[in-house]
């Protein structure tokens, strides 16, 4: 069977090396370019066209998350693996939008770093169970955010009235008062608002309505 050819871009020489002998032992894969940097890494890769690179992140010079980015828009059928340290959200997240389709720390064991290497090639996009975590918390996050937007969407705009009056801390009579209404009219606004925003008294409803 013919092997999957591998690329490797790490600054440092030791984890270099190691990747390399890790590549070089599997019966299932062949190294065909090794880069110490960014820059020979857009030289190099092209010329090689491996079908997995391993990418570190902090490269000395261009990051690799650009290389990713320049190669990935040159050459999209080449499948980028970051291979690095960093669990930062803005790492991840921007190695993924620029064209990374897996996320491994490099504390990751031979073995899975072999498993994570088969499970791209086979279409999927394997990443460490800490940036999975992330990954899938950053989007539940963005889920609930729309929801709330989507609450806030439905208040009248009296009742976004009432509800910055009381984020003020006003009362019920002060509202009244006011706006020129009745105190029992507040009252059902707020209910109302409640009602809309899913939530039981005054601070919930300002921390949703102010997004905190």
């Amino acid at each position: 069977m013919k092997k999957i050819p591998i690329g490797i871009v790490e600054d440092n020489r030791d984890i270099r090396l190691a990747l390399q002998e890790i590549v070089q032992l599997s019966n299932d894969y062949e190294l065909v370019s090794s880069s110490i940097n960014g820059e020979s890494a857009l030289i190099e890769i092209p010329i090689t066209k491996p079908r997995i690179v391993l990418m570190d992140i902090k490269l000395g010079g261009i990051t690799g998350i650009e290389v990713v980015r320049i190669l990935k828009e040159a050459h999209p059928e080449i499948l980028f693996m970051m291979c690095t340290v960093y669990e930062e959200d803005e790492n991840i997240f921007e190695a993924l939008k620029a064209g990374a389709s897996g996320y491994i720390l490099k504390k990751t064991t031979p073995a899975k770093l072999l498993e994570a290497i088969k499970e791209l090639h086979l279409g999927g996009a394997p990443m460490s169970s800490q940036i999975a975590r992330k990954v899938v918390d950053a989007f539940q996050l963005k889920s609930n955010i729309a929801k709330d937007e989507d609450c806030l969407q439905l208040l009248t705009k009296r009742e976004k009235e009432i509800l910055e009056m009381l984020s003020k801390g006003m009362q019920y009579r002060e509202i009244s008062e006011h706006i020129y209404i009745a105190q029992e009219t507040v009252r059902k606004h707020v209910y109302h608002i409640y009602e809309k925003l899913h939530v039981s008294n005054r601070v919930e409803a300002v921390n949703k309505f102010f997004g905190r």
